[in-house]
């Protein structure tokens, strides 16, 4: 056999021999927190798992652009799904800085860093695939280093900053107050003065139109008696700044806003056929600073 050959031998053996990019990673196994089958529309949601983040293993291997620190070789978890016509998203919450990495039904490989808020990742897909979708939770750091984590895998969003301890907090008082309203209520509107703003990045409960800055405490609690139902019920603001609302409603929904208001910056929230029960209110400030004066008004004819 001529050198040349043997060099084309040597260098196709070796190339049958290497493994592909991704391949160190164990893309086969079940995951090492076990598996679940989950059908479009299943309850409860989200479905949860404890796991121990991170590896030796840098997530580089799995994509070269994919940079998630380092992960397992074996995958966390597995997750068999039925897609149906709901967004999926996956996602973990730790007081480490964890990361996403998932590769889907089609082999593509998904990763996040900080998408969830609070250094927690997560990934999202609106229309999702129907098959296997092997997910690692890594975390930054160093070689080797792992921390604990719980694996949300959810239609309805990505894991709420409540369960990291980061976000706002309706178990806690709130600072200005609370009132017992039942629908056809007078005077309307009921208002309060609230000074809007806090510490807390409303984007960390990872819902559309939450932004803004507020404060972990609810700044009022309306408990709400439903009356026919043929009125709504209308939380906005006034001020003269950019303020912002942030509400958990009686059915424990977060939902947010910031322009919807009818004049200039002020925000508004409004619910239809409101269920009775609990509606905690924060009111931000759009920007980081000073606490700026505001007025709530609860109504169910008008908003600000």
């Amino acid at each position: 056999m001529t050198l040349t050959k043997t060099l084309a031998a040597a260098a196709a053996l070796a190339l049958i021999a290497s493994p592909a990019y991704a391949q160190n990673l164990n893309t086969g196994a079940t995951g090492t927190y076990g598996q679940v089958q989950l059908r479009s529309g299943y309850q409860p949601d989200p479905y949860t798992v404890s796991v121990t983040a991170g590896g030796p293993i840098e997530s580089t291997r799995a994509d070269e652009d994919c940079s998630a620190g380092y992960v397992a070789q074996r995958a966390s978890f597995t997750l068999r799904y039925t897609a149906g016509e709901l967004p999926l998203y996956i996602g973990a919450v730790s007081d480490a800085d964890t990361t996403i990495v998932v590769r889907t039904p089609n082999g593509e490989w998904v990763c996040d860093d900080d998408g969830g808020g609070a250094l927690n990742p997560l990934v999202t897909w609106e229309e999702p695939r129907t098959g296997r979708y092997q997910i690692w939770v890594g975390r930054f750091g160093t070689e080797g280093e792992t921390a604990n984590a719980t694996l949300h895998i959810s239609e309805v969003g990505g894991p709420s900053a409540a369960q990291t301890g980061d976000g706002p907090d309706f178990s806690l008082e709130p600072a200005y107050g609370s009132v017992d309203l039942t629908g056809g209520f007078t005077p309307d509107p009921h208002t309060v003065a609230i000074d809007a703003g806090g510490t807390i990045d409303a984007s960390v409960l990872n819902q559309p139109g939450c932004v803004g800055r507020i404060a972990q405490a609810p700044d009022f609690r309306l408990n709400w008696t439903a009356g026919s139902g043929s009125l709504p019920l209308i939380f906005s603001v006034a001020a003269d700044s950019d303020t912002t609302l942030v509400i958990n409603d009686a059915q424990g929904n977060w939902v947010c806003d910031d322009d919807g208001g009818e004049a200039g910056l002020n925000p508004s929230i409004r619910f239809d056929a409101p269920a009775s029960g609990q509606y905690d209110v924060w009111v931000g400030t759009y920007s980081e600073g000073d606490l700026q004066p505001s007025t709530l008004n609860i109504s169910e004819l008008t908003t600000q």
